[in-house]
């Protein structure tokens, strides 16, 4: 017992040694070292200044409080109430008459701006149109009935007035043509029927054209958030100014996901500015087709309507490209039409244009709008005719096309007078343009009689 005891201990212990002796040899220490930045490192200089190495510097900020506070309590919420009329023929064909038809209500709501001590209220016109009742109230939750003093559906641009006993806060116009991209805004409204909401971004775009949208062309872009019940809200500066009247949003869900749209302060102005003086919209043109496929800056001009005469007088011609209206940059045709629809005919422009590379500076009479008939399908605008222009032509009836999109084509149909569509006498432009845009609209074979500018008769045909 006690040799293997003695074994194992001899055996214990010469492993021991052996192991001892290999680690002193054969293997190298282990060192563990901390790693630190070391002072010589690379340093890339930049231009930026930290503001923590000025001592005496003061961090500056932009303040919404004070414009949010005076805009807040001019913002009011705007309820409309309509009666629509739902019929059932199938009850009207086993009950009798009127048994199909009920009567309802159906309410929406949005948002204006006071612009005046005495009540009166700027909103967008979807927001009450075929209302039979509008309903104001204010942000400290008074109601109001309010009157519908006029509207330009054209501009989305609504006037309505409230009386009360007290002067009201309200919110003072500002320039919308001084408002620079990039520039703080804040947007206040009443989204989802909550009281007076305050969102804040910046100007993303001016002039903004949205596309398919032909009435309002000269939008105001911004990434303030808007929802469903901004709409007629304010969009101010850090004044707490009116530079807009909040209107749309880009959105395939119907909620704000990015960007929404404000028609400027300039041309809500004056639409109501005309509203109160002449009861309708004064629209005011230069007096010139443009090209729509000019792709640089600013605006081609392709010909001097024939309607006005102060364009021609002033001395604008085709191959024109207008650069600036009054100091005012033109870059795109909406740009042109935000100008002109902030002024009214009779107003003087400076037009600056750029004829064969020299700029010169035309100074036009802006002419009244005249009211336009355009067939979509065919692309053809058209003109009523005189008496007197029907009986030096040898028709009892007929329209006139004056604009063709292809009038730089040579050959095309401007000038040209249709007698007849389809063999049906023609009466005046306005039901001709509905009439071939329907025919169109279901792929009806059209047949068009016309007397070409030489008198001579042609026909047409169209699948």
């Amino acid at each position: 017992m006690k040799k293997t005891i003695s074994f194992i201990s001899m055996a214990i212990l010469g492993g021991a040694l052996t192991l001892g002796g290999y680690k002193l040899l054969f293997e190298e220490p282990v060192v563990i070292e901390q790693t630190a930045q070391t002072p010589s490192s690379e340093i890339v200089k930049t231009n930026y200044i930290p503001t923590y190495k000025k001592v005496n510097s003061i961090e500056t900020t932009t303040d919404f409080t004070a414009a949010a506070e005076k805009t807040v309590h001019s913002v009011v919420h705007v309820k409309n109430t309509a009666v629509r009329t739902q019929s059932n023929p199938w009850a009207e064909l086993f009950y009798g008459s009127g048994s199909g038809t009920r009567k309802y209500e159906q309410i929406g709501t949005g948002s204006g701006v006071i612009i005046s001590p005495d009540g009166y209220i700027v909103t967008n016109n979807h927001v009450i149109a075929n209302a039979t009742n509008i309903e104001i109230t204010l942000n400290n939750q008074k109601k109001y009935p309010a009157e519908l003093i006029g509207a330009d559906a054209s501009n989305d641009i609504a006037l309505l007035k409230i009386n009360t006993d007290m002067d009201l806060p309200y919110t003072p116009f500002a320039n919308s043509d001084s408002v620079k991209i990039g520039e703080w805004v804040l947007a206040v409204g009443n989204p989802y029927n909550l009281t007076s909401t305050v969102t804040a971004g910046i100007v993303s775009a001016k002039g903004r054209d949205l596309e398919g949208n032909r009435n309002i062309e000269s939008f105001i872009q911004t990434d303030a958030a808007v929802n469903p019940g901004n709409s007629g809200g304010a969009l101010v500066n850090t004044n707490g100014e009116l530079i807009g009247i909040n209107t749309a949003i880009s959105s395939n869900s119907g909620s704000f996901i990015g960007y929404s749209f404000a028609v400027p302060s300039n041309i809500a102005k004056k639409i109501i500015d005309d509203i109160l003086e002449f009861g309708k919209v004064q629209q005011a043109i230069l007096g010139i087709n443009y090209d729509p496929e000019f792709d640089q800056e600013g605006v081609k001009v392709i010909g001097v309507a024939e309607e006005t005469e102060n364009a021609k007088k002033a001395g604008l011609q085709s191959g024109d490209i207008i650069k600036m209206i009054n100091n005012v940059k033109i870059a795109k045709f909406s740009d042109l039409k935000g100008q002109l629809t902030a002024k009214r005919p009779g107003d003087y422009v400076a037009v600056t244009i750029d004829r064969n590379g020299e700029t010169l500076i035309k100074k036009v009479k802006l002419s009244e709008s005249i009211e336009q008939y355009i067939t979509s399908v065919f692309q053809w605008e058209l003109k009523d005719l005189t008496k007197k222009e029907l009986k030096k032509l040898g028709l009892e009836s007929g329209v006139k096309i004056i604009r063709t999109g292809k009038d730089d084509e040579e050959e095309n149909l401007n000038n040209y007078v249709i007698t007849k569509v389809n063999d049906m006498e023609v009466k005046n432009a306005k039901e001709t343009a509905i009439l071939l845009d329907k025919l169109g609209a279901n792929r009806y074979r059209i047949t068009l009689e016309m007397q070409n500018p030489k008198g001579e008769k042609e026909r047409y045909t169209y699948r």
